[in-house]
């Protein structure tokens, strides 16, 4: 079962947010996510994917049982660059070595997407590997950053539910301006 926090928190890719997820407990028991897994596979089966990639760590887990499922090619990035407290989308990903991602048609998942910054350094990452993104999926999107990102990029978004949510750039937040102390989770 996943857990959820109010509050007012600085999220990874800089925005400040008042909902945090704590999305580790959802992988205690992997088989409890099949339904989801599965619609979500059906869901990204249409885009001819050949490999999926997600940023470590939920996203990775996501990916790796979709690319079972999908029986396609897997794999992931990491961090290596944590994001700057005052910059948006600074965060780096990166693939491991030794995977060739070249001329592949990746999809992108992750566990749930908010503003989107692992997703937005993760498609970088293949970029530069010169994969082929061709969509982005999440068990759950949070908000409308995710539609925006996968609009901007040319990629189709699938998902398998959706949450409204508040998400302020931080010269913008309401929860600043009422004095909220701020919680950040950017290390």
């Amino acid at each position: 079962m996943m857990g959820a926090r109010r509050g007012h928190f600085r999220l990874e890719s800089g925005h400040h947010g008042d909902l945090w997820l704590e999305l580790d407990a959802l992988f205690l028991r992997p088989a409890r996510l099949r339904p989801a897994i599965t619609s979500l596979a059906k869901r990204l089966a249409g885009h001819g994917v050949d490999m999926v990639c997600g940023p470590l760590s939920g996203g990775a887990f996501v990916a790796q049982m979709i690319a079972i499922g999908l029986d396609a090619e897997f794999s992931y990035t990491e961090r290596v660059v944590a994001p700057q407290a005052d910059a948006l989308y600074s965060a780096r990903y990166r693939l491991p070595d030794g995977i060739p991602v070249a001329g592949r048609r990746v999809a992108v998942v992750d566990d749930v997407v908010n503003a989107g910054s692992a997703v937005r350094a993760t498609l970088a990452a293949l970029r530069e590997g010169q994969a082929e993104p061709v969509a982005i999926g999440a068990l759950l999107v949070l908000g409308r950053p995710a539609a925006a990102l996968a609009e901007d990029q040319g990629l189709a978004l699938e998902t398998v539910t959706h949450l409204d949510n508040s998400l302020w750039k931080p010269q913008d937040c309401a929860l600043c301006a009422s004095g909220a102390p701020l919680e950040d989770l950017i290390a």
